[in-house]
């Protein structure tokens, strides 16, 4: 007894030692090599989720990305049901919940295929297509006998021999050249091909492929596409109750993105040939479509369009099935409800549906009946953001999981209570046990226009209130997004702050997650109120916060974050540096060379040559000579959102003007920096600009590990 007392006690000491180990500030390497945990996918029996697990590594090559599958109530562990390098997405579960249907690119194949996978019956997953164009977004007819999906079509081919040709006669042209009569002509990352997404079905028993688009007036205009996206444009068809038709989201009007809103209407069609029908247009933007479990009810996202504001909270709408006519059929489910429904699912007996939206710095979950009213906070929101909402288990108390991440706390599968969340993932926490980082502190101020404005503050690992710290402020893009409290890799507060800043966030006018109006208010003022209120920011952070140091600042952010440095290097010397990542310097040029134009023309008054007070009065290249604060820039060369040229401008003013500054250019990237080298390259030469000018340290790199 006695030995065995002194094993326990022993053991304990143990455990405490490893507890109170030293922690260290996060390296790169922590950040990166994070697991990413996918949404998790419920079986409509309730009793298991699927979700993906990537593992990243710097080497592209290296990096793995598998499904995983637990029971869907955390009784569990998770167990890894795929073993390739290449990514599964979209995993889609059979009515029986028997079966995995999911997209991937393996050995032997050109463009990611549809796999089958038995889940109960175990084995190697089948390949069921073999389509030079590829196939993705899978999803089961009611019986189980068929699949819908997508794929991108070449103009005109009408099957699959049809787009082998078209794509070797590309191939086998002399010469190389893009040939464009519309807009748009290109997209994000990549010049556009003329191919558009259709959909396809697959009868299960006689592997027969058809396009549900070949040779339909429909497709065939110039304006159609799907929903566009940062990989190109989609569609995902929804089947109607009774395995009959399928619904989806479309555009008609592409080709008008120039001088008009592209709008997203909801269409039907049927599983014959013949013209798609239309189900709800007019000034409105549709998706999320989705059906009620007993097939009554049709539920969507809707956005109001084309009123000259540039924007409009997506919200919940529902109207009964079979639809009447157009939108007049759809009811607002929230009218009250002055937030963004990002994604929302209903309950396994239909009566209760819940949504994730922002607010002030958080993604919160919300529940409302089926028939509508005013959401109600599910749990109370101190950290964090919920995403990926699933439901599982009995439909009178559903089991609720979801994905939540916070800056201090890398993503897990978690299970929701009204309570309070349990991980039922733990892929990072040993990894995040070993990290000395800091938790959120929020503020609000009043500005001088009389708004409440929302701040973060982030404070350096090993902090001591005692000393003084750098304050860098960090501005999120958009504008129409938020500062959240959550860990990601493009931007990871934490590594930021890891040599010993402060980190500060401000939500300014135009923010998402504070209501509609506050959203629109940027409108005709993009640069000028934003920036009054980060000074105000600053202001206010340096008055609650003695440890700061307000002779150590500097500012800056990406995209919009990046246009918003920009303006404070034209309008305040208070910064001892600035950093601007795909940042726009020329509202005029960036208009006339970005991939999307006329959402800038709504948001400044007017088109560039009627030359209305916004583009001269907040233009940042009009106010060069006031610039004088040294200032990084960073440009991914394949960035077609905000364009190179935007930063080379930068970049000719700065150094006509000799002001100290910095050019990096990472020729494969994007809008954003993705690959593991590039992006510890830019943190290390991020950390070294900051030294140099903040605390007096050398320029070098490795700073960021």
């Amino acid at each position: 007894m006695n030995r065995l007392r002194f094993a326990f006690h022993a053991a304990a000491l143990c455990a405490c030692t490893v507890v109170l180990a030293a922690k260290a500030p996060i390296t790169h390497e922590q950040m990166w090599k994070m697991k990413r945990v996918g949404p998790p996918v419920v079986s409509p029996d309730g009793r298991w989720a699927v979700f993906s697990v990537t593992s990243p590594a710097y080497d592209s090559k290296e990096t793995s990305s598998d499904l995983w599958l637990m029971p869907a109530d955390g009784s569990a562990g998770p167990r890894q049901i795929t073993f390739t390098r290449g990514a599964e997405s979209g995993p889609e579960w059979s009515p029986d919940s028997s079966r995995l249907v999911f997209s991937a690119k393996r050995e032997g194949d050109d463009e990611a295929q549809l796999y089958l996978l038995h889940v109960t019956a175990g084995g190697e997953a089948e390949r069921l297509t073999t389509l030079s164009t590829g196939a993705a977004n899978a999803s089961w007819s009611p019986d189980g006998k068929m699949l819908a999906f997508t794929s991108r079509i070449y103009p005109g081919a009408t099957g699959d021999e049809a787009n082998r040709k078209a794509a070797a006669e590309r191939k086998a042209r002399p010469y190389n050249a893009l040939v464009y009569e519309g807009f748009p002509i290109r997209n994000w990352d990549h010049w556009l091909d003329g191919r558009k997404p259709h959909l396809l079905t697959l009868d299960l028993a006689t592997r027969t492929v058809k396009d549900l688009f070949a040779s339909t007036r429909f497709a065939a205009t110039a304006g159609f596409d799907g929903v566009a996206g940062t990989s190109g444009s989609s569609l995902t068809g929804v089947w109607t109750p009774d395995g009959k038709g399928l619904v989806f989201v479309a555009t008609q009007n592409r080709n008008a993105a120039a001088y008009a809103t592209v709008l997203t209407h909801m269409w039907r069609t049927g599983l014959e040939a013949g013209e798609p029908e239309l189900l709800a247009g007019g000034d409105f933007s549709y998706g999320g479509a989705r059906f009620s479990p007993d097939g009554s009810r049709l539920f969507a996202l809707r956005e109001v369009e084309n009123d000259g504001k540039v924007y409009h909270l997506p919200r919940l709408v529902s109207a009964s099935w079979p639809l009447a006519s157009g939108a007049a059929s759809f009811q607002l489910l929230t009218p009250g409800f002055d937030r963004a429904v990002n994604q929302y699912v209903l309950s396994p007996d239909g009566r209760t549906i819940y949504l994730t939206a922002e607010e002030a710095g958080h993604e919160k979950i919300f529940t409302v009946a089926a028939s509508g009213g005013e959401p109600r906070l599910l749990l109370p929101v101190q950290a964090g953001v919920y995403t990926g909402v699933a439901l599982a288990g009995a439909p009178a108390s559903p089991v609720v999981l979801a994905n939540y991440n916070s800056s201090h706390e890398p993503g897990e599968i978690v299970r929701v209570e009204p309570s309070g969340h349990r991980p039922v993932t733990r892929f990072n926490l040993s990894a995040a046990a070993e990290i000395d980082w800091q938790p959120m502190k929020e503020f609000w101020f009043t500005s001088t226009r009389g708004r409440r404005i929302h701040n973060m503050l982030l404070l350096p690992p090993a902090f001591d209130p005692a000393k003084k710290y750098p304050l860098v402020v960090f501005i999120h893009g958009g504008p129409h997004t938020m500062s959240r409290d959550e860990f990601h890799q493009r931007w990871n507060y934490n590594l930021m702050a890891a040599p010993g800043y402060a980190i500060l966030m401000t939500n300014y006018t135009g923010s998402t997650g504070f209501g509609e109006q506050f959203a629109q208010r940027i409108q005709n003022d993009p640069l000028a109120t934003p920036g009054a209120e980060i000074d105000q920011a600053v202001n206010e952070a340096l008055r609650q916060f003695p440890f700061l140091d307000e002779s150590r600042l500097a500012a800056g952010g990406a995209s919009y974050g990046g246009h918003m440095a920009n303006w404070l290097q034209a309008t305040t010397t208070r910064y001892k540096c600035l950093y601007s990542h795909a940042g726009l310097i020329n509202l005029e040029s960036q208009w006339g060379t970005s991939d999307a134009i006329y959402h800038r023309e709504l948001g400044n008054g007017g088109p560039v040559w009627e030359q209305g007070p916004v583009w001269r009065e907040q233009n940042p290249v009009r106010h060069a000579a006031r610039f004088r604060t040294p200032m990084l820039l960073t440009v991914g060369e394949k960035d077609y959102r905000v364009p190179l040229n935007q930063t080379l401008e930068n970049w000719s003013l700065l150094q006509r003007l000799r002001i100290p500054s910095k050019l990096v250019v990472f020729p494969d990237e994007n809008h954003w920096i993705l690959k593991g080298e590039d992006n510890r390259f830019f943190y290390q030469t991020w950390h070294g600009w900051l030294a140099r000018w903040l605390t007096g340290g050398a320029e070098k790199s490795g700073t960021a590990e």
